[in-house]
């Protein structure tokens, strides 16, 4: 393989993509499994203008098996985060693998009784929070199973979900183990009591209900962000017939957008039994990024949003960009994301950390 760990590879006469824009052709080096700047004894690979973008991050997924990782590299996702995992097994398993795609996890959710996801199969075996005095322990403990970052699923207000001084005391606790928070939220309520809690990402966003302008001032002010898994709402909307309000969830991310408020590339891709709806490994990013750009997000700032910004949201200082010293997680595309986002299927070359994968044979739209 060309530029795999051991191997040196110069990547010439390449447009690099550099969270903004393209810059001139230029020379990309990559020396065993990070970016190189010296060029000396390199394989050459003449790119004839292509362009290079940093290897994608899909900050919303559901890892359910080793050959996951093989899919997600296929198709350019050289980071994928998980959200909620009962297969600690699964997940260190996964974590061990090299030279594919790079996992980070949250393991447990922290989950209440009484709500909806309570019912989703195999959460019964979960341990539910039943008040502020549990969260402690209940991080802790995920800190010990080595959760990268803490899931908690919040419903609105009197719906079964953690209440607001449980959501406050499971942030406290995991910022007190260095630990950002990611929080379940679907409705306008849950999204206040997020914000009031301090949690730090917020994933979903409503289909037809639209977040209080006030709310996303103070999304704003407050440093957080949302990962809106765009392609999961879609998905959810057509099948429960109320496509006709996907209009407005579009809107709610442009609103969201336009505030200043980060937004990360998600797609709570699944293969989960009693979730709605199953967007692919991998290839769903693809038309995660498309519909940002329909949410309103210019090309270049839905591929931040699936690049840098994750990785700098999640604390992954060694991702996200294009620059000596960073892992080679590289994208070589046959046509330029920023004049059509759809380029980002274009895929002639990928490598993650160094390693080079063949693209799968059909981005289908």
């Amino acid at each position: 393989m060309r530029g795999d760990a051991n191997n040196k590879l110069a990547i010439r006469n390449v447009r690099v993509f550099d969270g903004h824009g393209l810059g001139e052709p230029a020379t990309v080096v990559i020396d065993g499994t990070v970016i190189g700047t010296d060029a000396t004894g390199a394989q050459t690979l003449d790119a004839g203008g292509a362009i290079l973008i940093p290897g994608l991050i899909d900050a919303h997924v559901h890892l359910d098996s080793l050959d996951a990782l093989d899919l997600y590299a296929a198709h350019g996702v050289t980071t994928a985060l998980d959200m909620a995992s009962l297969q600690g097994e699964l997940m260190a398993a996964l974590r061990e693998r090299t030279a594919t795609t790079d996992v980070r996890g949250a393991g447990v959710p922290i989950i209440a009784s009484a709500g909806v996801h309570a019912q989703v199969p195999g959460m019964a075996q979960v341990e539910v929070i039943t008040g502020p005095a549990d969260a402690e322990t209940m991080v802790a403990q995920r800190v010990r199973d080595g959760s990268d970052y803490i899931k908690m699923v919040l419903e609105a207000p009197g719906e079964g979900g953690p209440d607001a001084e449980t959501a406050a005391a499971v942030v406290r606790a995991a910022h007190a183990c260095g630990r950002a928070v990611v929080a379940h939220t679907i409705t306008p309520g849950a999204y206040a009591m997020a914000v009031d809690a301090g949690v730090d990402i917020l994933t979903h966003v409503p289909i037809g209900a639209r977040i209080p302008a006030a709310d996303i001032d103070r999304l704003a002010a407050g440093g957080h962000q949302v990962v809106p898994t765009l392609a999961m709402m879609e998905g959810a909307a057509e099948i429960y017939s109320v496509s006709m309000y996907f209009d407005a969830t579009l809107a709610t991310v442009g609103a969201l957008h336009a505030a200043g408020v980060p937004i990360l590339a998600g797609t709570d891709a699944n293969r989960m039994p009693g979730i709605p709806f199953h967007p692919p490994h991998g290839a769903s990013l693809h038309h995660e990024l498309e519909l940002l750009v329909r949410a309103g997000l210019s090309p270049a700032a839905a591929l931040h949003a699936a690049t840098a910004a994750p990785a700098r949201h999640f604390g992954l200082s060694d991702r996200g960009a294009i620059a000596p010293g960073l892992r080679a997680d590289l994208v070589l595309l046959d046509a330029d994301p920023l004049a059509d986002i759809a380029a980002t299927r274009a895929i002639r070359a990928i490598w993650c950390g160094g390693t080079e994968h063949a693209p799968a044979q059909t981005l289908p739209a």
